[in-house]
């Protein structure tokens, strides 16, 4: 006589592809190594995403011989004196820090309050023309630190 068996009990005497736990240590060391490697991907992506974003900046010399119009630059340098404003609108040359070479600028925004002659200064320009359009709000000034000597 055959014995008649119910879906249940037929399941559970089926033979188990994977009877038997995985060694506990060999269980951490797979978790180790899973979490390394997310670990060392994410790191790559974080070094990845700082570089690509970052731009060189460039001085007035290099940007009067090398720039192509509508491309950013980041520009830095000293501004000249005799820089004029007409409402937001600010008109003034960067020059080398160094060097005689400057480059007239035009930048619509919000001027930071240490913004002056002789200053540092950083900027995103595009070039139109013979003149460096600034990027609204992308104006940095360098201050000076107060801590190095002074000159006498």
């Amino acid at each position: 006589m055959i014995d008649s068996f119910t879906r249940d009990e037929a399941f559970r005497m089926r033979p188990r592809h994977n009877s038997r736990q995985m060694d506990p240590a060999r269980k951490r060391t797979v978790r180790l190594v899973v979490a390394l490697s997310a670990a060392l991907l994410l790191a790559v992506a974080l070094i990845y995403t700082s570089f690509s974003a970052s731009s060189e900046a460039r001085s007035p010399s290099q940007l009067l011989s090398s720039a192509e119009p509508g491309k950013v630059y980041q520009l830095t340098g000293k501004v000249v004196e005799g820089y004029e404003r007409d409402g937001t609108v600010t008109h003034f040359r960067v020059r080398d820090r160094t060097g005689k070479v400057s480059v007239p600028v035009r930048y619509e925004g919000v001027l930071p309050d240490p913004f002056r002659a002789e200053r540092e200064v950083i900027i995103d320009v595009r070039k139109q023309g013979d003149v460096f359009v600034g990027e609204k709000d992308s104006l940095v000034t360098k201050c000076p630190s107060k801590f190095t000597a002074e000159k006498s």
